[in-house]
């Protein structure tokens, strides 16, 4: 590596926020389904203690080693809804505790997988776990949970739609006191996939190894400095797009490469293959942190404006361009995430009136994921939320990318009202829902919307 390059890493963490946002250890727990939920669980903390017992440990020296921080240590599994496949409801919910408490005993932030996979059908194990899902979440710590309703290949399961509006609307009910706190720890998904690092919706694949560490590397405020001294250096009116188009994929190499050693270095300390890497342009409420501040930079004076959805289409190829030229081990989501409350700039957007639901929509189209971290009025009905998650889902499907829903709605609250979460979880102005209770006879359809004929590649 050239001495360049050195400084210009060093100057990226000293001084541009640039992390490893999450080291996630992904493991397999078919093997641990047994003939009751209370060996089961055994089997499970059992698993997981005895391959993760040394990530933290081993993350933090990596982390000094290279003095590159590591936020996040964090666990992805096998969906539940497979290892507890049989069980009733109350089964699951003993899983959930059992994962919380594996979570606790290794020392990780967050455990994601309690899972299901319904896009083409529900079983009976998918609909246990569903019906689980407000009080596991609601009475444990790190767990977080997802189902992914649809794919490009299967098209939408709009009875399963229908239900986890109301599922949402319960984890919000149920965690009343925090501001609904629950459901920022639930997603809903087309086209999940299985390697992603990043929580709430991270999952440990069926076609993965047993063991596997994936890492998610950040760098929004990396992008927006290496922006801010290119237009400085050169000048506005010398630039075209294209050029802050190769600014960003060249900062987005060296995240990338940076992330890797990382992942690689830990892998190999704990004797397990290295996954993939995503470069994820993941903010937090950190002021240098956002992605909202790019598209300022890149010449929107507000976030909502024309020209945001052009902007987030641009950073979100960029990026996935530089991270696929840095390595062949690319995956995961890679590219820009627009959650709302963990984005100072975005959740001062809502607050000022220039970015609403309907502008976050498009925005989904072109960047990695979807509705993110959006705090709605808590009288929302239940079948609204679950019409916006079906909106949301039918872009996943159409375009052949993944999507996903988290929204969480305050309960007692109302539009331009204030939430706040803490942490990484943010706070935000609460977002206005137009046309609520407008959209009841169409999700009363459920049933499912078919794939479209691109899907039809064999």
């Amino acid at each position: 590596m050239r001495s360049e390059d050195i400084l210009k890493t060093v100057e990226m963490i000293q001084k541009e926020n640039l992390d490893v946002r999450a080291v996630t250890m992904g493991i397999s727990l078919l093997d641990c389904h047994r003939a009751d939920a209370k060996q089961t669980c055994q089997a499970i903390i059992e698993k997981i203690t005895r391959h993760a017992g040394k990530l933290v440990k081993t993350c933090e020296q990596i982390s000094s080693e290279y003095a590159v921080p590591v936020v996040n240590k964090r666990i992805s599994v096998t969906p539940i809804a497979h290892v507890g496949a049989g069980f009733e409801r109350d089964g699951f919910i003993q899983i959930a505790h059992a994962l919380d408490e594996a979570a606790s005993l290794v020392g990780i932030d967050i455990l994601g997988g309690y899972s299901a996979d319904v896009a083409n059908g529900v079983t009976s194990g998918d609909t246990e776990l569903i019906n689980s899902i407000p009080e596991a979440l609601s009475t444990t710590q790190k767990i977080c949970s997802s189902v992914n309703v649809g794919s490009t290949r299967a098209g939408i399961n709009m009875d399963a739609v229908a239900r986890l509006g109301y599922v949402i609307k319960e984890l919000s009910e149920r965690s009343a006191d925090s501001g609904g706190f629950a459901a920022a720890k639930f997603v809903v998904f087309t086209n999940q996939p299985g390697d992603n690092p990043f929580m709430a919706g991270a999952i440990h694949g069926l076609d993965q190894h047993e063991v596997v560490i994936n890492v998610g590397v950040s760098g929004p405020g990396v992008i927006a400095r290496a922006l801010e001294r290119r237009i400085t250096n050169d000048g506005a009116e010398n630039l075209g797009l294209h050029d802050l188009a190769e600014e960003i994929k060249e900062t987005a190499f060296r995240v990338t490469r940076c992330g890797e050693l990382i992942g690689r270095r830990v892998a190999a300390e704990l004797k397990i293959p290295f996954g993939v890497v995503d470069l994820s342009l993941a903010p937090t409420p950190n002021v240098g942190d956002s992605v909202g501040e790019i598209m300022k930079i890149l010449g929107v004076d507000a976030i909502g404006a024309p020209g945001t959805t052009a902007i987030v289409a641009m950073l979100n190829d960029a990026v996935k361009k530089g991270g696929t030229f840095a390595s062949q081990s690319v995956g995961g989501l890679s590219g820009a995430f627009i959650p709302v409350c963990e984005d100072r700039y975005l959740a001062d957007a809502v607050r000022d009136g220039t970015l609403g639901l309907e502008k976050l929509e498009a925005m989904t189209s072109v960047c990695s994921v979807g509705l993110d971290m959006i705090a709605i009025p808590g009288s929302v009905d239940a079948a609204t939320i679950s019409a916006i998650i079906a909106d949301e889902m039918a872009i996943g499907m159409i375009n052949g990318k993944t999507t996903a829903v988290r929204l969480i709605p305050v309960p007692g609250k109302e539009a331009g009202e204030f939430v706040a979460f803490g942490g990484l979880f943010g706070e935000s102005t609460i977002a206005p829902v137009r046309s609520v209770g407008k959209s009841g006879r169409f999700i009363a359809f459920g049933g499912k919307i078919p794939a479209p004929i691109h899907s039809l590649k064999n």
